[in-house]
């Protein structure tokens, strides 16, 4: 629907100006004279040049969501009709790109459309766990319980990934601050002692003519070197980008010694986390195990996940192919067969998710604890050696002298 501003004076003389959503002008204008506005000039809003060009529109964060979320839930919970939840949300919202698609959800629910199917036309803002939710939600006729439970989902699932992108960042900044150092010295620095090391016509010693010839190296063919990692990047990512490929990548990655630990107990608290979620929600478990493989971010543990749908759709009990698959640990596959027995899966899994982000925790430290002394040691290594080896001449020299 298009949008019109209008401007005109008050009752009492005083200038409004404002924004309003209308069919046409003739509607628009009818709109304004029912506030009483004097002598109205409507017209319709300009459109935005850069408006359908996807790189200039702001992304839909994931505390957008739960902000949207956490409040709509409030609302409903308060007797609050649908529609009217989404209007003032959407008013108030600060994103112009969310801004749009919640306009155009409440559109589509004042059509007739349910919340979840309208949410599934926007699949870069909701994904399909969001929306199977809310399906559940509308149908099971809890829809306040299921935006609540969304919404704290999200905030643990944030939490989460800061622990991991935190725990990367500082080995990363001081890996690149090293590479670039050490560029800098062989680019800018050694050229200056090699130089000077010419004079002496000595025979330079072992290290310092290797740090020499790596720095004349560096200086003719540095256009080659960037070009070559930038080929390594884009055939890494080609690689990744195909279905083999990324299967192939992704367990390399859960097999190495200390990030593959990591990343097994993430993935053990995401999959607990998120099909506790739903099945507390009332999806079904064969459509919560599909939305939850396609949403655990490696090809490894999706394939997994999958098989152990498959093999449910046969019968089988939960807890026999996670323990097949070889992914998740014993002692989780002995609490969900307890969980499933009993008939408390989902609080059972719920229980697992919480001691895995709390393992999750626990490894996150030991990561950052290991890696802060071999940083240290790597750092000093290779400046210490590069400064030892550019003076080994001089105290050759001093020691003739």
């Amino acid at each position: 629907m298009p949008v019109y501003i209008w401007k005109g004076k008050n009752s009492y003389g005083e200038n409004r100006k404002g924004e309003l959503d209308a069919p046409d002008p003739a509607a628009a204008l009818a709109q304004v004279k029912r506030l009483r506005i004097s002598n109205p000039v409507v017209k319709e809003k300009p459109k935005d040049l850069f408006a359908n060009i996807s790189i200039f529109k702001p992304k839909v964060s994931g505390k957008d969501i739960v902000i949207f979320t956490r409040q709509l839930s409030t609302m409903i919970n308060a007797g609050l009709p649908l529609v009217q939840g989404i209007e003032i949300l959407e008013k108030q919202q600060s994103n112009p790109t969310f801004k749009t698609a919640l306009g155009e959800i409440r559109q589509d629910v004042e059509a007739g459309s349910t919340l979840a199917d309208s949410m599934r036309k926007k699949p870069k803002v909701f994904d399909n766990l969001f929306t199977n939710m809310i399906e559940a939600g509308e149908t099971g006729g809890i829809l306040d319980t299921i935006l609540g439970r969304l919404a704290t989902f999200m905030e643990k699932s944030m939490a989460l990934k800061k622990k991991i992108k935190g725990a990367m960042t500082y080995p990363t900044i001081c890996l690149a601050i090293s590479l670039l150092i050490l560029v800098i010295i062989l680019v800018f620095v050694v050229p200056v002692f090699s130089k000077m090391f010419e004079d002496f016509g000595s025979t330079l010693p072992v290290p310092t003519q290797i740090v020499v010839n790596l720095s004349e190296f560096f200086k003719n063919n540095i256009m080659y070197i960037v070009m070559a990692l930038f080929f390594v990047v884009m055939i890494i990512k080609k690689i990744y980008g195909t279905e083999k490929g990324r299967f192939s990548i992704d367990k390399g990655l859960l097999n190495t010694p200390v990030i593959g630990i990591l990343l097994r107990k993430v993935a053990v608290a995401k999959f607990t986390r998120t099909l506790s979620t739903m099945l507390q929600s009332g999806v079904p478990i064969l459509e919560a195990l599909q939305v939850v493989a396609k949403t655990a971010g490696n090809k490894v543990i999706e394939k997994a996940v999958f098989r152990v749908g498959d093999s449910i759709a046969e019968g089988r009990p939960i807890a026999e192919p996670l323990e097949e698959c070889g992914v998740f640990p014993n002692m989780v596959v002995q609490m969900i067969n307890v969980g499933e027995t009993v008939g408390a899966l989902d609080a059972m899994l719920e229980k697992i998710a919480d001691f895995y982000d709390e393992e999750v925790d626990q490894a996150v430290e030991n990561l950052t604890a290991m890696i802060e002394p071999f940083m240290m040691v790597f750092l000093g290594g290779m400046i210490g050696g590069l400064v030892v080896a550019m003076y080994l001449p001089i105290f050759k020299i001093a020691s003739v002298v």
